[in-house]
């Protein structure tokens, strides 16, 4: 039976096993295969395609693994193809339907493998899992792993819905720290016009961030953790009263004017600068984002605060849960063979070795990984692991069908814009799903 979701224990085990871990330097286990001619005895050339486009501290050091790779092993080229993240899924599945995939990929978990195991042509790694045995727990893995079969290890745990504030223009109206309710919110909101600064900076050209960001957040405050798990199931249906009201959310901070006008042709990375700039006093975006807002930010990150979306009165949810989800599996096309196969594992043998997990920490990404956290861990990443040590809430593009997925970023797009209604989007959720389990 196919893994729809990401096991929620793992978000629990992941930040839990981080925050206990004792300090400690990093790892000097060897890397897998790091030596030169560990690769093929013939040069192999490996395409692969990556959506690691956008300037985050992880993809920077994702791509400077590929060359050091490239430099230890000289018989080994790997050429690589950066897609921009909007354009990624869409490329790939492409690439699936046709039988034209590249040799490595980006392979997003859950419900997102269902084209490519459907299509038959991802290449399970089992033959080299023990690799991982004392590196990474089976809740890690689970996202990655169908029908008892692993095609992708991961490298982060990445809680998509952080709120982030600046302190000091929270304190201004009279909040020293971010609402605990969502009717503390609108307050805020409210005070935070009447003195001409945007309440909530989002960037939402590419559409997924209200939805992977910000619903997966109200959605569970309002309807409840297991709602998408109901609707998958049919014991339940996104024109419920408890779905729609989840929606009238964004349509009651949009004419509240909580977001910034251009959201929809603002992009993500822009949204990051604009909050930095202090034209927003919250956003939302994921966890990842924090190296650059508090780690990295050459002012300080102290006057950042991060939050979770708060309680909603009346919904079946519980407040202090995050979203998360395990990212960046690389999976291997099923048509690698011989020499091309011994040095697509080799590849993935460094990658994803030990180092990878304590550097991606010392940078303050969160990782599914065991061990200890370095000496030199940021105390913003303590903090980030404290606030999301009891998160369990879905993600929604993880558990929900492409189709429906892009039902309900048109609609979140078209509710912002005051085209639609939260009850015609609800309709046209339902429709997506039903043409689905048909």
């Amino acid at each position: 039976m196919k893994k729809s979701f990401i096991q929620k224990s793992l978000l629990v085990v992941a930040s839990a096993a981080l925050v206990t871990a004792t300090a400690c330097g990093n790892s000097d286990t060897p890397q897998a295969s790091s030596a030169p001619g560990a690769a093929a005895k013939e040069p192999v050339t490996l395409t692969m395609e990556y959506n690691w486009s956008s300037p985050n501290v992880d993809n920077q050091l994702y791509k400077e693994r590929i060359q050091k790779f490239m430099e230890l092993n000289p018989g080994i080229k790997i050429e690589a193809q950066d897609i921009p993240s909007a354009q990624y899924r869409t490329k790939l599945r492409t690439e699936a339907a046709g039988n034209s995939m590249p040799d490595m990929f980006i392979l997003f978990p859950g419900i997102e493998m269902d084209p490519y195991i459907d299509a038959k042509v991802l290449m399970p790694l089992d033959e080299i899992m023990d690799t991982w045995k004392d590196v990474l727990p089976a809740q890690a893995l689970a996202g990655y792993k169908v029908d008892g079969k692993q095609y992708a290890i991961p490298t982060k745990m990445t809680f998509v819905d952080i709120v982030y504030y600046h302190k000091d223009m929270l304190a201004k109206v009279g909040y020293n720290q971010f609402p605990k309710t969502y009717a503390e919110l609108l307050d805020l909101v409210k005070k935070l016009k009447a003195t001409d600064v945007v309440p909530i900076g989002i960037g939402n050209k590419n559409r997924w961030p209200l939805q992977s960001t910000v619903l997966s957040a109200v959605e569970d405050r309002v309807a409840g953790t297991d709602f998408l798990t109901k609707v998958k199931q049919g014991q339940a249906k996104f024109t419920d009263p408890e779905f729609i009201k989840a929606l009238s959310i964004f349509d009651e901070l949009t004419k509240l004017g909580a977001f910034n006008a251009d959201l929809n042709t603002m992009d993500e990375v822009q949204q990051q600068d604009y909050f930095l700039q202090k034209k927003a006093a919250i956003t939302m975006t994921s966890s990842t984002i924090d190296t650059k807002f508090r780690i990295s930010n050459p002012e300080g990150g102290d006057n950042i605060g991060i939050a979770l979306f708060p309680s909603v009165e009346g919904g079946k949810g519980t407040a202090g849960k995050s979203a998360g989800v395990v990212q960046y599996g690389i999976g291997l096309s099923k048509e690698l063979s011989g020499a091309k196969k011994e040095a697509a594992f080799t590849f993935l043998k460094y990658f994803y070795a030990p180092e990878l997990y304590q550097n991606l920490m010392s940078k303050g990404i969160v990782v599914p990984a065991k061990g200890d956290m370095p000496a030199d861990t940021s105390k913003y990443l303590k903090e980030m692991l404290e606030l999301t040590k009891t998160g369990d809430a879905l993600v929604f593009d993880s558990v929900m069908p492409p189709t429906v997925k892009d039902v309900i970023e048109n609609g979140l797009q078209a509710i912002t814009m005051g085209q639609k209604t939260p009850e015609q989007i609800a309709q046209d959720m339902q429709a997506a799903m039903d043409k689905v389990k048909k």
